[in-house]
This record gives C-alpha cells, sequence and structure tokens, in this order.
C-alpha cells in the first residue's frame, strides 16, 4: 500500500488521482472508509449563514458520527458569529466560564475557507450569484461540494461548473432534495415504464414572489460587506430589502441575484420533470413565455412534443402528469396520487426500470463522497435543471419564444436571447 494514501488523500485526489498512482480500487483498505473508521467523519465547511443554512445546520449537527463542521462563512458578521455559536453550543465547545474552546473558525471570505487543508466538503448556501463562483473555488481546491440550487446564476456558469468537477474530479451535490424523496421517485417511474401511456401535458405550481420595486438606499450595517455580497453582480444602493433572506421574496425578487420563481421552486419541479422524461443529460428545444400570442401559461416543449406549463393556480398537487392512459398528482408530504388509483402502490417488477434510489440527500451525498460515484443530483443534472430555469427566464425577458438546441447548449436564430447565456461579472469578482 503506498505510504501516503489515507482517507483524505483518496477525497483530495478522486479515484482516478489515487488510480494514477497506480493503486487499483480493489486494493483501498476497509480502514479508510468503513463506518468503524477512527477517520470516517468527513469535516465540513459552510459559505453562507442564511435561512437555508440553518436548515442545514440543523441536518448536519444531528450527524456528528457522520460529519464535523470546522468552519463557517459569510460577509454579515452577525450571521457568521450566529452559526459558529450555534455549532460549538452543539458540540459543546462553549465552557461554564465563558472561555471558548478552540472550535469552529469563521472566515468573511470564502476563499480562506476552501484553502485549509482539513477541509473535506463545503457546503454553498449564499444566494444564487455566489452559487459558481464558491462552487468552483472549493473544487479547484480538492473539495467535494455541496450546493442549493439552481445550481448557477446562467447557463454558461452551469457548464463550467460540470467542467471543474469533472477536471478535478470532485463529487458535487445539487440541493434538489425531492429526487431523494420516494413519492417523487415513485412518480418519474410511473411515467418513465410508460403506466399512464404516453405524456400528452405536465403542469406545474411555482408560485409567486412580489414584484421588485426600486427601493431607497440606506446605511449599510456595521460588520457587513456590501460589495462583497453584491459580488459579480451591478452595484446598487444597499436596502436591508434587498439583501434580506426571506422566502416570501427578500433578494430572490430580483433578476441579479436569481431567477425569481423559476429558479426558486421551477429548479426543485422542472427537475424532477426531466428525471420523469429521461433527459437528465439533455432538455427542452422550445421555451414559450406567458402571454406570447395568447400563451395562457409559461410554456417548455421537449422534442417529442410534450409541453410542460406553468399553472400556479394548479390546487391538487405541485405537479400534474397527464397521460394518455391515466394522470399523476404528486408533491411534497409523500403525496403521490395516480389514475388509474392502483398505480401508485404498484410495485417495479424485475424488467422495469429502476431510477436511482436515495432516501436521504445528505446521506447519498455523503456516501458518495467515499465511494467517489456520482451523486442523485450531480452537478450535469444539477446544471441541466438549472438550464431551463434560466431559458424560461430568458424567453419572458426578450418576450418571445426561444428555440433550444440541448446537445451544442446553443439558442438558435436568436443573438439577443443568445446573449444572456452568461452575463458579465464585476472586475474584481471573476469565476
Amino acid at each position: 500500500m503506498h505510504a501516503s494514501l489515507t482517507r483524505r488523500s483518496v477525497l483530495k485526489r478522486g479515484l482516478a488521482g489515487i488510480l494514477a498512482y497506480g493503486v487499483a480500487p480493489q486494493f483501498l483498505p476497509a480502514s479508510l472508509f468503513g463506518r468503524s473508521a477512527p477517520s470516517n467523519r468527513l469535516t465540513v465547511g459552510l459559505v453562507g449563514n442564511g435561512l437555508i443554512c440553518s436548515s442545514h445546520l440543523g441536518t448536519l449537527l444531528g450527524r456528528p458520527g457522520d460529519c464535523r463542521i470546522v468552519a463557517t462563512c459569510d460577509v454579515n458578521r452577525a450571521k457568521v458569529e450566529k452559526a459558529r455559536d450555534r455549532i460549538e453550543t452543539s458540540y459543546g465547545k462553549v465552557k461554564d466560564s465563558g472561555t471558548r474552546a478552540a472550535g469552529v473558525a469563521v472566515y468573511a471570505r470564502h476563499e480562506e475557507l476552501v484553502a485549509r487543508e482539513d477541509l473535506d466538503i463545503v457546503f454553498v448556501c449564499t444566494p444564487d450569484h455566489w452559487h459558481a463562483a464558491v462552487s468552483a473555488a472549493a473544487m479547484r481546491a480538492g473539495k467535494d461540494v455541496y450546493c442549493e440550487k439552481p445550481l448557477t446564476l446562467t447557463i454558461r456558469e452551469g457548464r463550467t461548473l460540470v467542467e471543474i468537477a469533472r477536471r478535478h474530479g470532485r463529487i458535487l451535490q445539487t440541493g434538489t432534495q425531492q429526487r431523494s424523496n420516494k413519492s417523487f421517485r415513485k412518480a418519474a417511474e410511473i411515467i418513465r415504464n410508460g403506466w399512464i401511456g404516453d405524456l400528452k401535458v405536465i403542469r406545474t405550481r411555482l408560485g409567486k414572489f412580489p414584484e421588485a420595486l426600486p427601493l431607497p438606499e440606506e446605511p449599510v450595517p456595521a460588520g457587513f460587506d456590501y460589495d462583497r455580497w453584491l459580488g459579480p453582480t451591478p452595484w446598487r444602493p444597499y436596502n436591508e430589502k434587498r439583501v434580506k433572506g426571506d422566502y416570501g421574496g427578500g433578494w430572490r425578487c430580483f433578476f441579479e441575484y436569481g431567477g425569481r420563481k423559476n429558479g426558486d421552486w421551477g429548479a426543485h419541479h422542472f427537475d424532477i420533470i426531466q428525471n420523469a422524461l429521461g433527459m437528465n443529460h439533455s432538455g427542452p428545444v422550445q421555451f414559450i413565455p406567458k402571454g406570447y400570442e395568447g400563451c395562457k401559461y409559461q410554456t417548455h416543449v421537449y422534442a417529442n412534443g410534450v409541453r410542460v406549463e406553468r399553472d400556479d393556480d394548479l390546487a391538487k398537487s405541485m405537479i400534474e402528469f397527464q397521460g394518455t392512459k391515466g394522470t399523476v398528482w404528486v408533491s411534497r408530504d409523500d403525496f403521490l396520487e395516480t389514475d388509474p388509483p392502483e398505480l401508485a402502490a404498484r410495485p417495479l417488477r424485475g424488467e422495469d426500470l429502476h431510477l436511482y434510489a436515495s432516501d436521504d440527500h445528505h446521506s447519498d451525498f455523503f456516501e458518495c463522497v467515499r465511494n467517489r460515484r456520482h451523486p442523485i443530483a450531480d452537478v450535469e443534472i444539477g446544471h441541466r435543471s438549472a438550464t431551463v430555469c434560466h431559458l424560461n427566464v430568458i424567453a419572458a425577458q426578450v418576450g418571445r419564444p426561444v428555440r433550444w438546441d440541448p446537445a451544442r447548449e446553443e439558442i438558435l436564430g436568436d443573438p439577443v436571447a443568445a446573449s444572456l447565456l452568461d452575463r458579465p461579472r464585476r472586475a474584481s469578482y471573476p469565476l
């Protein structure tokens, strides 16, 4: 056995790197990855300490045998200190005397966090406009990444992340956790196995955000690096509502930082639809904005003619699949109904198509970090699903249908729309 081969060296180099050292995979000792191994726990760093990070914290702190959070980062000093205190309290790092024991490191810049040699994984929990830069930096530094959805702010950013992940042998899980839900998986398997015949139309509900209104300038709070928060996006005067993390709006209302509801719930539901249609490495070919020549819904169309319509008044479920022989309704909280009803409980047979099964998104990610396999929401899958979100936004921005070549990842015959596949970045914030 190569003298320097350790669990962290396997994770850092990736399987390809280990093979380059002449070590065949069957000779990797179980002590590197076994559940009883002293070094089994993966070390985690967090970038972005807002609402979604709080949710991840609850999960990660509940897995002390699986991982250990060693560092956290945010441009807001109050948020990063609050996260640190929560982590250290959970780990018992704050003594009764009030003297802080050595514990979780805090950073204002993600570059310093990802440079740590003792770090295995980075969770990217920032607003969408920072996803690509933080994920890219982490993977270039030899870290595996769990990145919140949508994977990127632009389509070109997504292809860049796929290339970086493959070049550096990194694992990236996109935070589209519905893929790890049994009801969404069963719905996709029903569709893929043809149990409701040929699909006619798919409808999904995304909801609405308030319009992004002009905001008056306010003083930047002490301890908050607002320029850094803006990052690659255009400079705008500070206002709390612009930067606020709020599931009802906040920064999600502004196209500078995300895709509004297309990038929010669309990233989840379009991802499930991609899986159900077997389009994990491809996508639709046309995007039609709501209102164009009387089009009732925002719509995108696949090459086989299947239409996906955004119906925000859809009442029964989050996603509805209509076929020639039946219908499937599926939502969160394990809601799955079918017509005919017996399809929901019908077991898969040996000859049926069985989709990748994951019952927990975090567990799937950790296992793939250890075994170096692609996770259920791999970087390519996350990129393709985010592409559907972005192209719906682009069609709405130009006010006309957009034709898309998913193989070449090009907009056809519309230079103005094609110019929106990426966005200018402020000079001091390159990707």
